[in-house]
């Protein structure tokens, strides 16, 4: 087998969100907002919120566990365990060593990378460069974040936008290339705009300290305007770079799956691809911006609502803070 090309194919995928609910109408009662303000700018009309005592790591056990059930394998099957989050259960250790704990596994390897919304396709990317390698059989990608836990429940633009939620893909090894599922990822990242969304203290740049907290710095903090407008044009340049790439147009594909931040945002997207609105998948209106969980909640939902068939192909594009993004092209 080792000197047998490997492709990667997606044996199952399950998602998460928490049970309560925030309505538009219950954030008019701690901040200076209104449902019709929110709904028009953002097309939020709830979110998800976890409880005090769910952590990341329960979100994202709780999705995991959903996608190994629908591969149909047994948890003792998964060999490496990856994790896309900004919220971890603590500093260090990795919150993929408490998934790994909480599903009762032991001794494969785990570990964290932190690229934001981008997290799904660079997750994809970094598994199926390891399935390549003949290194692993059966990965558990898992996407999640409580986003409620450094949301700044004080500041009217930002907390109106976040809910709390986690994704996950279980990527298996295939000698077959018609099973493959990734036809192709794109990422990128730069730097220059690693300001504009960012949670300002808490790491070795500004430890925490009396002054840090009560400048309310161990929150997000977001310059909206900046994260639109870079948003748009990176996520447009990349959907469009991917689908030229690889020789195909929107006609091409099924579904777009962009990142869920905001409703104007994937509408500027599916204007600048030229697809109808019925082949764009909205959940934002239910579940606000789940970070890297977005997408995969997203491509869920359209499992679950018998709209993915045999052969459909899924473009998803992400953009995150760093900043970050990235493309994908999944065929199911």
């Amino acid at each position: 087998m080792k000197n047998r090309k490997l492709f990667t194919k997606i044996l199952g995928i399950g998602a998460y969100v928490p049970e309560k609910i925030v309505t538009n109408d219950d954030l008019c009662k701690i901040v200076d907002t209104t449902d019709e303000w929110i709904q028009t700018r953002t097309g939020i009309r709830e979110r998800r919120i976890a409880a005090a005592d769910q952590t990341t790591s329960d979100l994202c056990v709780c999705a995991a566990r959903r996608a190994i059930e629908n591969a149909k394998i047994a948890a003792d099957d998964i060999d490496l365990i990856l994790t896309g989050t900004i919220t971890s259960d603590v500093a260090f250790p990795a919150t993929s060593v408490f998934i790994q704990r909480k599903l009762g596994l032991k001794d494969i390897p785990c570990f964290d990378y932190n690229v934001a919304c981008s997290g799904l396709q660079y997750g994809i990317e970094i598994a199926r460069s390891l399935i390549g390698l003949q290194s692993y059989k059966n990965i558990l990608l898992v996407c999640g974040d409580k986003l409620s836990a450094v949301t700044d429940w004080q500041d009217r633009s930002t907390c109106i936008l976040f809910g709390d939620g986690a994704g996950a893909i279980v990527l298996s090894a295939t000698e077959n290339e018609e099973e493959n599922s990734i036809i192709d990822v794109l990422l990128g990242a730069d730097g220059e705009h690693s300001e504009i969304l960012i949670l300002p203290a808490g790491g070795s740049r500004e430890p925490t300290s009396r002054e840090s907290v009560n400048e309310r710095k161990h929150f997000l903090k977001m310059s909206g305007r900046d994260v639109f407008r870079e948003a748009v044009k990176l996520m447009g340049n990349c959907a469009q770079e991917i689908l030229e790439k690889n020789g195909m147009s929107a006609n091409d594909i099924d579904f777009v799956v962009t990142h869920q931040a905001n409703w104007r945002i994937i509408d500027a997207i599916r204007e600048r691809l030229g697809v109808p609105s019925e082949k764009v998948c909205v959940t934002i209106d239910k579940y606000g911006n789940t970070s890297a969980s977005s997408c995969i909640i997203a491509i869920d939902s359209l499992i679950k609502g018998n709209k993915i068939m045999k052969g459909s192909k899924i473009l998803t594009v992400s953009f995150g803070a760093g900043l970050t993004w990235g493309a994908a092209i999944l065929k199911f």
